[in-house]
């Protein structure tokens, strides 16, 4: 009989691309992955790895076994959960992958929440930027609290459900003593330097995409994911930044938010678990408490979710 832990390993070595990058997120030696790969490897009788230049991929046994492989953790995770629904009562821990300009303004009022309703209840947080839907198909975490920009097509992988949280405008954030309360058309930022993220990550992407929809190419000559020094940036008269509403502690001093008047920026935050036909009771109290904190946290601008 095939060890679901090996196919695990195997399924996490294709995802991370080495047996070092995998035995790294598993917390494994890579000696004690290439083990077990080993054994998997005899087990099948053929081989289920090659040499793909610096990184491995499926031979197309291996493509077959992952394929199996899905349909085996998902009959586990069905068993686990039909279990939980019989006891009925929230488990003793989770992992959530949340962005890290969510935590302050919905990962921590729910997590204090969940923390006061079920105090037997761990969760870990791991909050980044990178990558959180392949953690969750690949089991590391258990929900994660992710974001789709409006321009971008659905990108939710097969056997993962999403649940809309908020919709979370992008703000021009300016120093104090700029003028003006109106909303502002994105082409007046033709004549700004922004300070933005990077155009390899989501939102850099939409923010280059609505400029040149207005007509124009940004300047950007300060570029960082990270929010607080945007908001520096901008609060030192230096940069204008574009920040999700949600980013923003509407209490920082010394910068000026306006909304974008036209070519608006929206980003929709989402929390996302592994298909179940079963429901998790885990599961349901952590996304039902990030709903709740998405919906206090909105500003009286903010869209209804």
């Amino acid at each position: 009989m095939l060890d679901i832990r090996r196919l695990h390993m195997l399924k996490t070595v294709v995802a991370r691309g080495s047996i070092a990058a995998a035995a790294q997120s598993l917390a494994l030696s890579a000696g004690a992955v290439s083990q077990q790969l080993s054994s998997l490897r005899r087990e099948v009788g053929v081989d289920l790895l090659r040499p793909d230049g610096r990184t491995v991929a499926l031979t197309e046994a291996g493509r077959v076994l992952v394929e199996h492989a899905d349909q085996i953790f998902a009959a586990v995770r069905e068993a686990e959960n039909a279990v939980a629904a019989v006891k009925g009562t929230v488990g003793a821990t989770l992992s959530l992958a949340a962005l890290p300009s969510t935590v302050a303004r919905i990962v921590a009022p729910a997590l204090t929440a969940l923390a006061s309703r079920h105090p037997q209840l761990t969760v870990t947080c791991l909050a980044t930027d990178q990558a959180q839907l392949r953690e969750l198909s690949l089991g590391t975490v258990d929900v994660v609290l992710g974001q789709r920009y409006h321009h971008l097509p659905d990108a939710t992988p097969r056997g993962v459900d999403a649940y809309r949280l908020l919709d979370d405008p992008l703000l021009v954030v300016t120093a104090t003593d700029r003028p003006g309360e109106r909303p502002v058309p994105l082409r007046e930022l033709a004549t700004h330097s922004l300070a933005v993220p990077p155009p390899t990550t989501d939102c850099g992407q939409a923010i280059l995409h609505a400029c040149r929809q207005a007509g124009f190419t940004p300047s950007t000559p300060y570029v960082t994911t990270d929010i607080a020094a945007q908001l520096t940036l901008a609060r030192a008269g230096l940069a204008t930044a574009l920040v999700p509403r949600t980013a923003i502690d509407p209490a920082t001093p010394g910068i000026h938010t306006s909304p974008i008047g036209e070519h608006p920026i929206h980003r929709e935050l989402f929390a996302a678990t592994r298909h179940t036909d079963s429901a998790d009771p885990t599961t349901t109290a952590v996304i039902a408490a990030l709903r709740t904190a998405a919906h206090h946290g909105r500003t009286p601008l903010d869209p209804p979710a």
